[in-house]
């Protein structure tokens, strides 16, 4: 089993800038892809950026340029620095973990972004 914990939201103003990390605990398989998904109030959860285990970035057009992913396999933690926050950011974010057999989710963590 693999338990994942998020840390680091909070409350910011539109513009400003918030670090989230994550970190995995468990049987972790080697191979796996780390991630950050969010969900706002009445939307559907959806991808905000993954990263594999070899280091390959993937990110929603809605954060490319803002949002930069990390993440440090010896640690088994992956983080998510936003810059230029906007209060449509405004969201639970979930860290993922998946893996070809099995995928993972955090318990999430509220961004909110005032205008």
């Amino acid at each position: 089993q693999v338990q994942l914990m998020e840390s680091g939201g909070g409350l910011v103003q539109a513009g400003g800038s918030l670090r989230l990390s994550c970190a995995a605990s468990g049987s972790i398989f080697s191979i796996n892809t780390m991630g950050w998904y969010r969900q706002a109030p009445g939307k559907q959860r959806e991808l905000v950026a993954t990263i594999t285990s070899g280091g390959s970035t993937n990110y929603a057009d809605s954060v490319k340029d803002r949002f930069t992913i990390s993440r440090d396999r010896a640690k088994n933690t992956v983080d998510l620095q936003m810059y230029s926050l906007k209060p449509d950011d405004t969201a639970v974010y979930h860290c993922n973990l998946a893996t070809s057999r099995s995928n993972y989710w955090g318990q999430g963590t509220q961004v909110t972004v005032s205008s």
